[in-house]
């Protein structure tokens, strides 16, 4: 059976899951910085994105989020361990994008993606470490896009 203090601690981690991906899908980034820490390393490589600390995965976030029409982040199966002070998560995240093609129409392109994170609790609550993206699968990716939103 979980204390209230785990079923408080799961539920403040979700939360930073769904901070994300409203931080991400409103295009404002820098909502971001009560998600992860100031040192998080962030890795987007898995679905053609960059990996570095935060403050430059922000920044690249800002433009690479720019190139693109429509996006949303539903994300779901939070699996969640807490250890004290710090946890791991693993959740499921569906993207669909609409990327803008030469001829000026949009083309929705489809991303299943994990989150793989390791949080630590601050003194402002719990905050996101670390984050790794692992590819599930990319769908109707148009030829021309290079590199991806994490």
């Amino acid at each position: 059976m979980l204390s209230l203090q785990e079923i408080s601690d799961k539920l403040e981690i979700q939360q930073l899951f769904a901070d994300y991906s409203d931080a991400i899908d409103t295009m404002e980034v820098d909502k971001l910085d009560n998600v992860f820490t100031p040192d998080a390393y962030i890795d987007y490589r898995s679905m053609g994105g960059i990996d570095g600390k935060y403050p430059e995965v922000r920044e690249w976030l800002k433009k690479s989020l720019a190139g693109f029409h429509s996006y949303y982040h539903m994300i779901a199966n939070p699996s969640i361990k807490i250890d004290g002070d710090t946890a791991t998560s693993r959740i499921v995240c569906f993207n669909p994008m609409g990327c803008p093609m030469p001829d000026g129409s949009t083309q929705m392109m489809f991303l299943g993606l994990w989150y793989v994170d390791k949080h630590v609790r601050t003194p402002k609550g719990w905050r996101i470490a670390e984050r790794v993206e692992k590819e599930c699968y990319q769908y109707n990716v148009p030829a021309h896009i290079k590199v991806i939103e994490g």
